[in-house]
């Protein structure tokens, strides 16, 4: 195999274990409240990780801290916007218009970093904007809540061209570990705000929290992290949306303003 696509291949494994995580992650929240059921999740996903991260947070420098801590604040500004926006929109909206952040992640790539973006990745970004067209329709619904999840978009694109800076520099485990930390600590606050604070009593519920928190988060973004000190933010965000789109789909039926659109 050729070096340069094993990375590739191991970003299509973690897009199965998001796409998978759906089923489990529409039942729970039904029964659990969604802030919640976040704070907890990536408070597992921090438990998971913290024997491997130990000694590479230790090490890492302060540059390292604040590079885990800035990619953790975008990817929990995602998880915000996304879930404030789908409750004000439709369920189309929001899957059509999060998928833009395959266009914003190579433009930011190039205007921040100036990385180079090859042909065929422009050409991968306009097929996936014309496929997501096709599946959920062009945008409609709540002004507001549409923009919010542009917001989320961006911060989606925002956190994949941090990643590329930052994951060929620093350890992967600790940046990771830093970044489901940040996610876990802005949930327990927006948890608490909104009197969201009582503990998963269901088998169900533990399940999904299990499966998202260990598989999807913090082997998910560990290997994602590790991928994108190998590839480009452009093409990480074309395999990643790969995963994702299987929302659009599954979100079609469903029609509900609880669900995680398309973050894993």
């Amino acid at each position: 195999m050729p070096r340069a696509g094993a990375p590739i291949l191991a970003l299509v494994a973690v897009t199965a274990i998001w796409g998978y995580t759906f089923v489990p992650v529409q039942k729970a929240v039904g029964a659990y409240p969604l802030f919640a059921f976040l704070a907890v999740r990536f408070a597992i996903s921090g438990i998971a990780l913290a024997p491997f991260a130990w000694a590479p947070l230790r090490s890492l420098p302060r540059s390292g801290w604040l590079a885990g801590l800035l990619a953790g604040g975008f990817l929990a500004a995602a998880y915000g916007f996304q879930t404030a926006g789908l409750d004000l929109t439709t369920v189309s909206s929001t899957g059509f218009i999060t998928g833009l952040y395959v266009v914003f992640t190579p433009i930011l790539a190039l205007a921040l970093f100036r990385t180079p973006v090859p042909a065929a990745a422009w050409g991968g970004v306009a097929l996936a904007l014309v496929g997501l067209a096709l599946i959920s329709g062009m945008p409609n619904g709540s002004v507001v809540g549409n923009v919010l999840v542009l917001a989320n978009a961006v911060a989606q694109s925002c956190q994949i061209v941090a990643m590329e800076r930052f994951a060929p520099r620093y350890d992967a485990r600790a940046l990771t570990f830093l970044q489901m930390g940040i996610a876990c600590a802005t949930f327990v606050v927006i948890a608490v705000a909104a009197g969201q604070v009582e503990a998963p009593d269901d088998a169900q519920t533990w399940y999904a929290l299990v499966v998202t928190g260990v598989f999807a988060g913090a082997l998910g973004y560990l290997v994602a992290t590790w991928v994108q000190s190998r590839t480009t933010a452009a093409r990480a965000a074309l395999v990643r949306r790969m995963g994702s789109s299987r929302w659009c789909v599954g979100a079609q039926g469903v029609g509900s303003g609880r669900l995680m659109g398309s973050l894993p």
